[in-house]
């Protein structure tokens, strides 16, 4: 069938990206779903960090692809041996496909899973090859999604089956913003009632972080941004003290704060000197996660000694760590009931031709999340 998707050819192009064009809205064709897949109108797809970090070259990527990861959709058609979803089943998509039966998914870390992995990286979905073509040329899957396209074919272990009344510009939150920012409080970092917390980098996982840490029952959540807006944002959503994480006391100031550092950090910026700040902000005997991916080439230097004689903790934290299936289901259903409003990180609703003046507004720090609505 043909669709209309954005394509990105080229990384890297100069801002503005009204004008360069990074994402090419163009015809394409898309070949049914093979056994294990499943055709899906695309119904909202975010704009994230992670598709701009391929725009700008941080994270790159084989091309050309069709990008966009966090979406939500209906299912159209289903392929052979798929028996658990129908057409018209409303869906959000999981960017880290889980085969069920490696060594991760096994132990229930289904963001590790091996294939997957595999499959992310090269391009192609979870079941092997490409489904997207024009002329003659295949065009990569975006970490198995590609959600800004007007349908799209997914692995079925892409896929969670959600409840049809939530709003798709909601549901599509739930594919990346809510399972990593909530998660990597909450799951990775294993935030326990009473304890204090550290967020860095207030976009919309940052900001869903905010949020898990309230409904974990921190005692104290400290919101770091250079952005005041967002600052303001993270204190309407709970945020106990807000600190501008570009003053040059900044550590000084969530340690004087939270009496000696947090128990806590997650940084989600993507920076190098955000995560040095979230690193020192901790108290020792703390954790700090981080979620943010910067260039490949980024590195970060910390001290053996002090880790082992404060005995401090690092660690990453991918999805959250969530298994979608079983998590995506219950965060809907704290949202449904009040105790998430996920709804607050959404700031605009965009067509598929403004991608491109949405990545210029995400880049400038001037939205939180953007959602692109196909309706």
């Amino acid at each position: 069938m043909k669709i209309r998707a954005a394509v990105i050819h080229e990384m890297k192009k100069p801002r503005p990206y009204r004008d360069s064009l990074p994402m090419s809205i163009e015809e394409v064709e898309l070949d049914g779903p093979g056994p294990g897949e499943v055709l899906v109108k695309m119904r909202a797809a975010g704009l994230c960090h992670s598709d701009l970090s391929t725009i700008n070259g941080d994270r790159p990527r084989p091309l050309p692809m069709v990008l966009g990861h966090e979406a939500a959709g209906e299912v159209a058609e289903v392929g052979e041996g798929v028996t658990d979803l129908a057409p018209g089943d409303h869906v959000v998509f999981s960017f880290a496909p889980s085969c069920g039966a490696c060594s991760s998914c096994l132990s229930g870390r289904a963001a590790l899973c091996q294939p997957g992995a595999v499959a992310n990286t090269a391009g192609h979905l979870l079941g092997g090859g490409m489904r997207l073509h024009k002329g003659g040329e295949k065009i990569y899957h975006h970490i198995g999604v590609s959600g800004f396209a007007e349908y799209t074919v997914a692995s079925r272990r892409s896929l969670t089956k959600i409840d049809p009344s939530l709003p798709f510009h909601i549901a599509a939150l739930f594919g990346c913003a809510v399972l990593t920012g909530v998660g990597a409080v909450v799951h990775t970092a294993g935030l326990r009632l009473g304890q204090s917390v550290l967020v860095v980098g207030l976009g919309g996982v940052g900001l869903a972080a905010v949020m898990g840490a309230v409904g974990g029952g921190a005692r104290q959540i400290i919101a770091a941004d250079i952005a005041q807006d967002k600052l303001e944002t993270a204190k309407a959503l709970g945020a106990t003290h807000i600190v501008n994480s570009g003053d040059p006391d900044a550590v000084a100031k969530v340690r004087e704060i939270s009496g000696g550092g947090v128990d806590i950090a997650a940084e989600f910026a993507g920076v190098a000197k955000a995560l040095e700040f979230a690193y020192e902000s901790t108290a020792r005997g703390g954790t700090t996660v981080t979620s943010g991916l910067p260039h490949p080439d980024v590195r970060f230097a910390i001290s053996p000694t002090r880790m082992v004689a404060e005995e401090r903790t690092l660690k990453g934290s991918y999805l959250g760590g969530h298994v979608p299936s079983l998590d995506v289901p219950e965060y809907i259903a704290l949202y449904q009931a009040g105790r998430l409003p996920v709804d607050r990180l959404l700031t605009h609703r965009l067509t598929l031709d403004e991608i491109n003046v949405g990545f210029d507004r995400l880049a400038d720090g001037q939205a939180i999340r953007q959602i692109i609505d196909f309706d």
